[in-house]
């Protein structure tokens, strides 16, 4: 056994002070109202640090150096364990728009690592193919297309790993496609759209419940003539069951646009996001992909044609919330972890620090850096 002390504890109840943490092999036994020691526990001091838990991601192209398209079970773990350094203890590996032959490995891939006791890995994450070509991106252009029944069926049918995919509903046989989803159990989630109200609403209805990296790859509100027509953004706004995720770097979307979806769409349906490419965790070396560079904190592609995706690490998501965007830290953890538990179906045993739940947990300094990461009971960092 392990027992926190010294810290600053998230609870779901709100913050404790002068409590503890005990955790029994991979789960949580106890968060008590005191920090007497418990008999046989080993001792973690949190010197004074915010205990909160662990970060869940879900939506992610890679880190380290190496990217989920690959496909390899090599880079999976160098790219999973780059992110569980800087605070993701749960993670969905994210594909972008791809073709079946790649899909199909990194599903067999994704399965292999999802089968070992204890792993971080909770599921694959399709973003594509099926977008609108006049949001492309970075997609892969020659690989975008409408949904294809007898693809997606396939893939749907044989891939238990795969827990989300993302599509434009706009496209012919959106509402198929959807429903498919859901039937398999798998989170269908908006995408690299132009679709209009009558489109989000339809969607909706068929089930898709999620909208991706929201505010990017896809248009804001936009004058028809003399008229106002709503964009996705404001469709989504609208719908209120749907639920968010905001890549959280301070760059793809300002300080100023996280704040507003936090204040109306609120923490339970605001997910935190890096959407990070295989440049993240490198400590700024991306000589492994001659097609991007690294300018303002954010991957590009290298002629500069298109914003590739971010570098952002959990912590950094969290920082940016807190400093930037005047988020309170109880909220910007909540929507790092509660929330993504909730929206993938897993909060019966990860993103709160409850009695029962896994040993997924996090230390943040004052100025929200990290000094301590658990995954499963598993100490993988210390800096106290």
């Amino acid at each position: 056994m392990k027992q926190i002390v010294n810290g600053r504890i998230l609870t779901p109840q709100g913050w404790l002070e002068g409590g503890s943490i005990v955790v029994d092999g991979n789960k949580i036994k106890a968060v008590l109202p005191t920090d007497l020691h418990v008999v046989d526990a080993e001792i973690i001091d949190a010197g004074g640090a915010d205990v909160v838990p662990g970060g869940i991601e879900m939506h992610v192209h890679g880190g380290g150096g190496r990217d989920f398209m690959e496909g390899t079970e090599e880079a999976f773990r160098v790219a999973v364990d780059a992110h569980l350094q800087n605070g993701t203890t749960a993670i969905y590996p994210t594909l972008s728009s791809s073709t079946v032959e790649m899909i199909e490995a990194a599903v067999k891939t994704c399965q292999k690592l999802m089968d070992e006791p204890d792993s971080p890995v909770m599921g694959l994450h399709l973003e594509g193919p099926y977008f609108n070509p006049a949001q492309a991106g970075a997609q892969i252009p020659e690989w975008i297309k409408a949904p294809q029944p007898e693809e997606y069926n396939k893939i749907l049918k044989e891939s238990p790993c795969l827990k989300r995919w993302d599509e434009a509903p706009e496209l012919p046989g959106s509402v198929e496609f959807i429903k498919s989803c859901c039937h398999h159990g798998v989170l269908p989630s908006i995408a690299h759209t132009r679709a209009t109200y009558d489109d989000v609403h339809a969607a909706n209805e068929a089930g898709m419940t999620h909208a991706t990296h929201f505010y990017n790859a896809m248009p804001v509100v936009y004058k028809n003539r003399e008229f106002k027509t709503a964009g996705t953004v404001e469709s989504i706004f609208a719908e209120e069951n749907m639920t968010v995720e905001m890549i959280a770097d301070g760059i793809h979307v300002p300080p100023v646009m996280l704040r507003m979806i936090y204040q109306i769409k609120g923490v339970e349906k605001t997910a935190l996001v890096t959407d990070s490419l295989a440049c993240s965790c490198t400590h700024g070396n991306a000589a492994f992909d001659p097609r991007v560079i690294l300018e303002d904190g954010v991957c590009k592609l290298a002629d500069r044609s298109a914003l590739a995706g971010s570098i952002a690490t959990m912590d950094r998501l969290i920082r940016t919330c807190v400093q930037q965007a005047g988020i309170p830290l109880e909220d910007a953890c909540r929507m790092a972890s509660e929330t993504p538990a909730r929206i993938m179906g897993i909060i019966d045993r990860k993103g709160t620090l409850e009695p029962g739940k896994d040993a997924d947990i996090i230390m943040l300094d004052a100025d929200q850096n990290i000094k301590f990461v658990m995954q499963m009971g598993r100490v993988v960092r210390s800096e106290l």
